[in-house]
């Protein structure tokens, strides 16, 4: 049950953190390209992109999240038993 609940952690993070993780790469390229060390400049970029993959991708996550813990719930009686 553990190794299931992280990898469906891994799953439903994972195209956050990647997305947000690109943006933050060019974003760092483009501050060292044209030499602007502004660090608002580095966050908002991020933060945008996060919002933007939670409203494309939040519907799958929280299905996955849901039926995660239906599954376990469901699963309680056979684990007591």
């Amino acid at each position: 049950m553990g190794h299931e609940a992280l990898l469906l952690l891994l799953m439903v993070s994972a195209p956050v953190l990647g997305v947000v993780l690109l943006v933050g790469l060019l974003v760092s390229l483009f501050q060292a390209i044209t030499q602007i060390q502004e660090a608002t400049l580095a966050f908002v970029p991020k933060l945008i992109a996060a919002m933007a993959v939670f409203a494309f991708a939040g519907p799958w996550m929280l299905t996955m999240l849901v039926e995660y813990i239906r599954r376990t719930i469901e699963s309680i009686p056979s684990i007591v038993n």
